[in-house]
């Protein structure tokens, strides 16, 4: 006996009721992904910003090292002058060697 068509468009409704269904979950499941993604770009961008800064505060401190570095050799230098320039301001000569010829 030939089956009814009433059951066989009952099974194609469930069907695509189910699809329309899954379809529908598929799509709030994407615009959520589509949400995370804006939100990862942003803290993306975020980072990357804090990143450039980082680097442009190291290299500030780096120039700011390097000219510390070259005024302590400074002061070295002119401390290490500092008891024979004093020496000769007040008139201090060293005795000559003994077999030197001045």
């Amino acid at each position: 006996m030939p089956r009814a068509k009433n059951q066989s468009n009952g099974r194609l409704e469930e069907a695509m009721a189910m699809l329309i269904q899954n379809q529908a979950s598929f799509l709030a499941r994407m615009s959520e992904m589509d949400q995370r993604f804006a939100r990862n770009q942003t803290m993306l961008l975020d980072q990357r910003r804090m990143l450039a800064e980082h680097s442009r505060t190291l290299a500030e401190h780096g120039r700011i090292l390097a000219d510390h570095s070259r005024i302590l050799a400074d002061h070295g230098r002119i401390l290490q002058a500092l008891p024979d320039t004093i020496r000769e301001r007040i008139g201090f000569k060293p005795p000559s060697q003994p077999g030197v010829a001045p």
